[in-house]
């Protein structure tokens, strides 16, 4: 994931969990926050209640890919913090996949991209 798209200090991770919403499920919580910016950016939560370096840099990863291919249906303006939880150490990426998509139909960041509809 490219850097502008990160959150990468703990003020911006901060100011998501005080100032935005947050909406949980049994593998991760997804918090949002409006931000001023034209992208929206993520940052990924793994404690060590998620287990030893090696299993929380495989949370990471796979929850950045996750990200990645759905980064382009998000909508812009939005500071998104993903908090793993134990129960994600086990799933694989297609079911952390289908948890991202409900956590972002829930919180209404899915953008609708209308395609390829020219008249001419």
């Amino acid at each position: 994931m490219q850097r502008r798209y990160r959150l990468r200090h703990s003020v911006q991770f901060q100011r998501v969990r005080r100032e935005g919403q947050a909406w949980p499920h049994p593998l991760l919580v997804f918090c949002a926050a409006a931000n001023d910016l034209p992208y929206s950016r993520f940052g990924i939560v793994a404690s060590k209640h998620i287990g030893n370096a090696v299993v929380r840099n495989r949370v990471k990863r796979l929850l950045r890919e996750a990200i990645r291919v759905r980064r382009a249906k998000v909508a812009p303006g939005w500071d998104v913090v993903l908090v793993a939880r134990t129960l994600i150490v086990e799933a694989v990426l297609r079911r952390i996949g289908e948890a991202l998509d409900s956590l972002l139909q829930q919180a209404g960041l899915i953008e609708e991209r209308r395609g390829g509809d020219v008249r001419g």
